[in-house]
């Protein structure tokens, strides 16, 4: 599957897209050795380079764990009063992007990078990223409604949301939470279409990592998995 060969640039090189349309618009830029033209579209097959260098030899990657807390916004732009999680971040990490995001009101574990392949094997479903969250309800969960989210999914109005779910405590308020996608609010959208509002979202798992001893506002560095 083709992507947008800008957004891997600004992924990649940590820039703003327009930076990366500039350095296209300039005919830095080659894919396969040939000059692109803006709105270009590459395959993960295809060799680019920049200014005569392969791409993957541009930049230093890192790769960032943070413990998000609820009330932080997944965007580098303040949203009204609502800090952004870069005010958790030294200044020299500004230059990663959230790979993948949690809303406003959840937290937990979310990756940091500048590396764009790791971005792409991370986020995109083909790679079937397995995702774990702590879910507290504002009332108890009904079997049947258990059974209808576990085993037939729910559909949503961008697509059937289908989630494993494992019950923590006796009056089936806490919930393990297991999914394998990563839409727009799914886990909220998902009991809400079944009259639940979610009260806690806590994600702990991310693929190959996990928050682990990792303290609220606190980050690390970690290896790409």
């Amino acid at each position: 599957m083709s992507e947008r060969l800008n957004k891997y640039l600004a992924l990649q090189l940590g820039i703003s897209r327009r930076e990366a349309d500039s350095l296209i618009e300039h005919n830095h830029v080659r894919l396969n050795g040939q000059p692109v033209q803006l709105g270009a579209r590459f395959e993960t097959s295809d060799t680019i380079t920049v200014k005569g260098k392969p791409l993957d030899e541009q930049a230093t990657f890192d790769y960032i764990a943070l413990h998000k807390p609820a009330g932080y916004v997944s965007s580098r732009k303040r949203q009204g009063e609502w800090p952004t999680l870069y005010e958790l971040l030294p200044k020299e990490l500004h230059h990663l992007k959230p790979v993948g995001r949690l809303d406003k009101d959840s937290s937990g574990l979310i990756i940091l990078s500048n590396d764009g392949d790791f971005h792409y094997h991370m986020t995109h479903p083909k790679f079937y990223k397995t995702k774990m969250y702590e879910v507290s309800l504002d009332k108890p969960l009904q079997p049947l409604h258990q059974q209808i989210i576990n085993d037939h999914g729910i559909q949503l109005d961008d697509g059937p949301s289908q989630l494993i779910l494992e019950r923590v405590n006796d009056d089936r308020t806490d919930w393990l939470v297991t999914m394998h996608e990563g839409r727009n609010r799914q886990i909220r959208r998902t009991f809400h279409a079944l009259g639940y509002e979610v009260t806690r979202l806590h994600r702990t798992h991310f693929g190959a990592y996990h928050i682990g001893q990792l303290e609220e506002g606190s980050h690390v560095r970690v290896e790409k998995a």
